[in-house]
């Protein structure tokens, strides 16, 4: 156990992840969870008058030890867990709650903070500086520190109710994930498949002692089936299962804990006197609040959706021309579209495919940075891993000063849910003389290598890649005094820009010609390829921008609205999303049910998010497109105004440093074939 509550006596103080036993985390916890208390008693007993330094500074500083525990627990139990592990999870996330509570609403510590925020403008402070005693300030007095005992006691009680409620929530998807599998044995239903996801089919099979091909519903395996299987039949039962996963009234169904989350937040949000969840979480985002968020994806939606409607007539139009498909189901979407895309475009993933094996994709992102903002990654074997599949890199600057630590985890497991995500399992910060610099991950779920083939990636895996990457890139500039405020502790309608942007690069033949390169002989990828990649970047972009829209208002009519009333998630859900369908409801579906992003992750009324940040992200590229896309100047400005400087300052302030002036909408709609 002690070695969970100390600093590590390992290379770059890393996480010694072979060393720690399983059992260890929960005494772990309540050891560290001990330590920070006394801290934060220090700070509230101070006898000393209270100051800048010696409560807002010394209370960003505290819980360091548990700060590394828990980004260490969590993550894992992310990528990496078990049973055991789940367990465990859910017996420390309510001490977890119960301690962030108790500084929340402990009156004598909210006192000293109020006295320096009351004296702020006297103080002389930082930029910096005044935006840390902002946010405490507002860390407080919006979570319940002018409460009444009685209303902070209810507040607790919410608190600790959503953080086991979210833990099952995700807990269930992928108990659901994990139990499901399509086993084919007649080899005439592989017909249409790609040799790669047929081989990779035959081999899990053949681990869980099996004759013929076993498909589940991770990524790797799903996509590529409902993409290109010719059996329409089992095209379906795919998608229905991915579609009801946790909507099947077993134990691992989410429509009641969905209905818990959505009620306990809007109750929260009314306990501190705000209209719904929504007016509590947005009054901290550049959109400000729900009328402007859905203001944005309505008119989003009117420019799209004329778009996304004829796409979709061509759709089934050619649809019906080639198979006599009457009427377009949602497991036909991917399958024609592909088709459509090849017959347009003479394109599809498999030709692309050998041209983006993983470790040169990587290295690409790798170069891509150097040149932008003059890193070099280097991998290491002396740092311990969670996993044998992850690998580890030193990031170092032009000077070969240490930046960073890179984790990057690439392949479906067990024990990892689906998606792709960066995280961090060390903050960055400055104290005394010593800039602590981050140690950053990058998961994905992306096609093993087999006994023939290295992991070779689609087009759509690439800019996964290069848009977590992105978001890594923004943990690892990270160059900020406090811990809260370091790299990806912004806005959350601002996080996505870093990622964005980078995926831009994977469209210019400039930076393709630095990676794609065919995995046997070495050719860069064609010129007529980079050319199909760029025509094709728009295919279908009105229905793929109908699809975000329609989350983003599944999102806000879940918590921008009285939920109390809601008794049936699929008929709300259906609702919802009345203005935006295309394809027709399967009853056994609901989205809602496994939406980690809101009822499990940050994302609650915040999936506007990745649109809003898209506006962003296409202006700021247009500068690059401007000046060159290497361009230091343009690079270094990125740098320094918006990778480097976290949550620092206002968003929209950093941005305009950077661009010179507030995002236009023009360049993602042009980007988009919208105007």
């Amino acid at each position: 156990m002690k070695l969970l509550t100390q600093k590590f006596q390992t290379k770059h103080n890393t996480a010694p992840f072979s060393q720690i036993n399983i059992e260890d985390y929960k005494p772990a916890f309540i050891s560290t969870i001990a330590a920070a208390r006394a801290e934060i008693d220090a700070i509230t007993n101070n006898a000393e008058a209270p100051t800048f330094q010696n409560t807002i500074e010394a209370l960003d500083f505290s819980g360091d030890a548990l700060d590394r525990l828990s980004s260490i627990f969590f993550n894992l139990n992310s990528a990496e867990t078990s049973d055991e592990m789940q367990k465990i999870a859910q017996e420390v996330s309510p001490l977890l709650t119960e301690f962030s509570n108790d500084i929340t609403l402990n009156e004598d510590l909210f006192k000293r903070i109020k006295t320096v925020y009351e004296q702020r403008e006297s103080l002389n402070l930082t930029i910096e500086q005044a935006t840390l005693l902002d946010k405490k300030f507002k860390g407080f007095s919006r979570n319940g520190a002018l409460l009444s005992e009685e209303k902070k006691s209810k507040l607790r009680e919410i608190d600790t109710e959503l953080a086991k409620l979210k833990l099952t929530y995700g807990e269930n998807i992928l108990a659901e994930t994990n139990n499901y599998q399509l086993h084919i044995t007649n080899e005439i239903d592989l017909k249409g498949l790609p040799e790669g996801t047929i081989e990779a089919a035959k081999a899990l099979a053949k681990s869980k002692d099996l004759e013929g091909w076993i498909f589940t519903l991770d990524y790797p395996s799903y996509i590529p089936f409902v993409t290109y299987a010719d059996n329409r039949e089992l095209r379906k039962e795919m998608a229905i299962a991915a579609g009801k996963k946790a909507f099947q009234n077993n134990e691992f169904d989410n429509q009641e804990i969905t209905l818990k989350i959505a009620k306990l937040r809007y109750e929260r949000a009314n306990l501190l006197g705000y209209e719904t969840h929504s007016h509590f979480v947005l009054e901290e985002r550049m959109a400000q609040n729900p009328d402007k968020v859905k203001s944005f994806l309505n008119d989003l939606l009117a420019k799209a959706k004329p778009a996304a409607e004829r796409e979709f007539a061509q759709l089934s139009a050619f649809a019906k021309e080639l198979d006599g498909i009457e009427k377009l189901e949602k497991w036909d979407g991917a399958y024609y579209s592909e088709k459509l895309k090849q017959q347009l475009f003479n394109l599809d993933d498999e030709k692309l495919k050998p041209y983006f094996q993983l470790e040169n994709v990587l290295n690409g992102a790798f170069t891509i940075a150097g040149k932008l903002f003059g890193l070099t990654f280097t991998e290491v074997y002396d740092i311990d891993k969670y996993h044998e599949e992850v690998t580890t890199y030193e990031v170092k600057d032009e000077f070969g000063e240490l930046v960073a630590i890179f984790y990057a985890d690439f392949f479906p497991r067990k024990g990892k849910r689906n998606g792709a995500w960066m995280t961090s399992f060390k903050s960055q910060y400055i104290k005394g003389n010593t800039n602590e610099r981050p140690h950053i991950s990058n998961v994905c779920n992306f096609t093993k290598p087999t006994e023939t083939k290295p992991s070779l990636l689609t087009f759509n895996e690439v800019t996964t890649l290069f848009h977590e990457f992105g978001h890594g890139l923004h943990g690892m500039l990270a160059n900020t005094v406090y811990p809260s405020l370091s790299g990806t502790s912004v806005y959350w309608d601002f996080v996505e820009l870093p990622s964005q942007v980078m995926e831009n690069w994977c469209y210019e033949p400039e930076a393709l010609a630095l990676f794609a390169k065919h995995y046997q002989t070495g050719e860069v990828i064609p010129q007529e390829f980079v050319e199909k990649i760029k025509e094709s970047a728009s295919f279908q972009e009105g229905m793929a921008t109908l699809r975000q829209i329609s989350f983003g208002l599944l999102d806000m009519a879940f918590h921008s609205n009285n939920p109390t009333e809601i008794t049936d998630v699929k008929a709300f859900e259906k609702n919802a999303f009345e203005g935006t369908t295309l394809y027709p409801d399967v009853a056994e579906n609901c989205m809602s049910v496994s939406f980690s992003h809101i009822f499990n992750g940050g994302y609650s009324s915040g999936y506007y998010s990745y649109k809003w940040a898209e506006v962003l992200d296409a202006d700021a590229f247009a500068y690059f497109q401007e000046c060159g896309i290497f361009n230091t100047e343009v690079a270094t400005k990125f740098k320094e105004n918006v990778l480097s400087k976290g949550g620092t300052e206002l968003p929209m302030e950093l941005y305009k440093r950077f661009r010179g002036q507030e995002p236009k909408a023009d360049a993602l709609l042009k980007r988009a074939g919208l105007i």
